[in-house]
């Protein structure tokens, strides 16, 4: 089968269209041929060595997060999903024509829902959807902000906090702040305008996907006990005043990953598509989504 390998960490141009052998399915995994995948910030921090201290690669590697397409084959002890079942899911090595993951990294893709679409969706939905729910798990009525409220993980932030009847806030750039208003939260704040952040309420918690250095200007809207939940670095000063840190990274959880799939079928859920690239050009499209795409970077693997 055809994959994109990593064969040695640094820029684009570690990135290889190479024959590799095709995975095996063992007990309880499903087989997958690809139709697409996506490009997500991990990807690129990979292959640049950023994360070797935590996430160590042996390498060569395929990279890749998410995959959608339709089942090949079953490993025994296998019951939600048959061949020919169109998925999408949370897995290692997505840059391939077939991936082999665990039944539960798996949910099933809605027939109003493209495949290419569908890639874009398991590593942002869940990451999003887990930092407000279990990082931030805010009560009703509590007043929180969502940083980077307009990216992928930020929009499925804000739609889990809005379904959880908390107040919401929107933190953007200033330029984003109209769009922002789409999402229909209770209000939005510019985090490049440190007057507009000085009219902010008193938060009770943030969600954190953006990184330290705008969580940092922020901490002293969070009233003492406070939560600070985040997918990136600790922002300094946080225990000093008071609240509490708690870090979030995706994991599989089926049942969450369908909720949301069909949150984006039925039109609920929104997770822009910026563009789309063949595996043969892998290179191009790490690079276009690595300087800021705007919404989510397809490649698609195989004709639907």
């Amino acid at each position: 089968m055809k994959a994109a390998v990593l064969v040695g960490f640094g820029g684009v141009d570690q990135l290889e269209l190479r024959e590799v052998p095709e995975p095996k399915t063992g007990p309880g995994e499903i087989k997958v041929r690809v139709v697409a995948t996506s490009v997500n910030p991990i990807d690129w921090k990979l292959r640049e060595g950023m994360k070797r201290a935590g996430l160590p690669l042996e390498l060569p590697a395929i990279l890749g997060r998410d995959a959608s397409g339709e089942v090949v084959e079953v490993g025994s002890g296998v019951t939600r999903f048959r061949p020919g079942a169109r998925v999408t899911g949370l897995v290692m090595g997505g840059y391939a024509e077939r991936v082999v993951a665990k039944e539960e990294a798996w949910a099933e893709v809605p027939e109003g829902l493209g495949l290419p679409d569908a890639a874009a969706l398991p590593l942002v939905t869940l990451t999003g959807s887990e930092l407000l729910e279990e990082g931030l798990a805010p009560r009703p009525s509590e007043t929180i902000l969502v940083t980077g409220a307009l990216g992928s993980v930020g929009r499925t932030a804000v739609f889990a906090a809005k379904g959880r009847s908390v107040r919401v806030w929107a933190g953007v750039r200033g330029s984003q702040k109209d769009a922002a208003q789409a999402l229909g939260v209770d209000g939005v704040v510019a985090l490049d305008d440190e007057i507009d952040c000085r009219r902010l309420p008193i938060l009770d918690g943030i969600a954190d996907t953006v990184g330290a250095p705008v969580t940092e200007r922020l901490l002293d809207r969070v009233r003492r006990g406070g939560v600070v939940a985040s997918v990136a670095s600790d922002p300094k000063g946080a225990h000093e005043r008071g609240l509490e840190v708690r870090h979030q990274w995706a994991h599989p959880d089926p049942e969450r990953l369908a909720a949301l799939v069909r949150a984006v079928a039925e039109g609920a859920l929104i997770i822009p598509i910026a563009k789309r690239f063949s595996l043969a050009q892998i290179r191009e499209a790490q690079q276009f989504a690595e300087h800021g795409a705007g919404g989510k970077v397809i490649v698609l693997l195989a004709a639907i």
